[in-house]
């Protein structure tokens, strides 16, 4: 129960930053939004370790600055720059795609993954769900840019990977884990930031946009990598990427509640794909352990 209440904490956390970027990049280049969060979330992570008194004791940062530049610099880069080319329908359909490498590669970066039937059943299971959440928006044959779809796949690929890489190397606390990847990942953005962003002619933003980027930070980065990391260590990666198919769910259903977007008819339908997935995929892992537990016995 624990493990299906964090899934759905951080698909409400993560589906909340569209209406928070939103706002935030009406008024400031995509990259320095992205380095903003980045940077807010380390600062409320690095208070968290302070209060806790957290240190880093068993990875080393040049492990951390990779894992980050997978899974967070080169997507927040990717996705970013890719959605000026794709309607966010498509770009939410080949997020679906990280269940699909994060099952597919978890055997050859840890050691006693395999790929299963039911695994792959419900990870497919899965992305019918978020077909079926933006059908009206497909069906309409919206022009979806060639480079601007494969850059999202690269940066859902680098995500995905990223994902196993923490699981196998970073052996701290997953608030430590948070914090390291989100400040590796917030030097990262700064760096890239004035090779992507014209910032001699950039305006003072309004205390509307620095709240929204604020927000970012705190909960939509901060928070939500933390319980990301701790689910990661609770329930395995292939577990929590099923996240990526709640994002855009509530982003849906928060666009609607507070945006005033419309809800259509196929949401009821790909809520009950999408959860459906979630519990196949836990009932596999059950199912795999108890079978594990009980050749142990005999």
């Amino acid at each position: 129960m624990r493990s299906y209440l964090l899934l759905l904490a951080i698909g409400l956390l993560w589906g909340s930053q569209f209406i928070f970027m939103h706002q935030a990049v009406a008024e400031l280049p995509p990259i320095l939004v992205a380095a903003g969060r980045a940077l807010c979330g380390t600062l409320t992570l690095a208070l968290l370790c302070l209060l806790l008194r957290l240190k880093s004791e068993h990875t080393p940062w040049r492990t951390y600055m990779l894992i980050a530049l997978l899974d967070a610099t080169l997507p927040f880069i990717m996705v970013a720059w890719g959605q000026q080319y794709v309607d966010s329908a498509i770009a939410a359909v080949v997020m679906g795609c990280i269940p699909f490498v994060t099952i597919l590669m978890a055997p050859l970066l840890i050691s006693g993954e395999r790929i299963t039937k039911s695994g792959l059943a419900s990870v497919l299971l899965g992305f019918v769900g978020v077909v079926v959440l933006f059908w009206p928006k497909l069906a309409q044959g919206m022009n979806a840019g060639l480079l601007g779809a494969l850059a999202i796949l690269f940066g859902a690929s680098c995500f995905a990977v990223g994902l196993l890489m923490i699981k196998r190397f970073a052996k701290d606390h997953p608030v430590v884990v948070a914090r390291n990847i989100l400040c590796c990942s917030a030097v990262q953005l700064l760096i890239a930031t004035p090779f992507m962003a014209d910032l001699g002619h950039l305006h003072l933003p309004s205390h509307r946009a620095i709240g929204a980027v604020a927000l970012l930070g705190v909960f939509c980065t901060g928070l939500v990598y933390f319980l990301y990391m701790a689910l990661i260590q609770k329930a395995g990666p292939t577990f929590a990427s099923f996240s990526n198919y709640l994002v855009p769910l509530f982003g849906v259903l928060l666009g609607a509640l507070f945006l005033g977007e419309q809800v259509q008819q196929t949401t009821g339908v790909a809520l009950a794909l999408i959860l459906g997935s979630v519990a196949m995929n836990q009932w596999a892992q059950q199912r795999r352990a108890r079978l594990e537990a009980s050749c142990q016995v005999s």
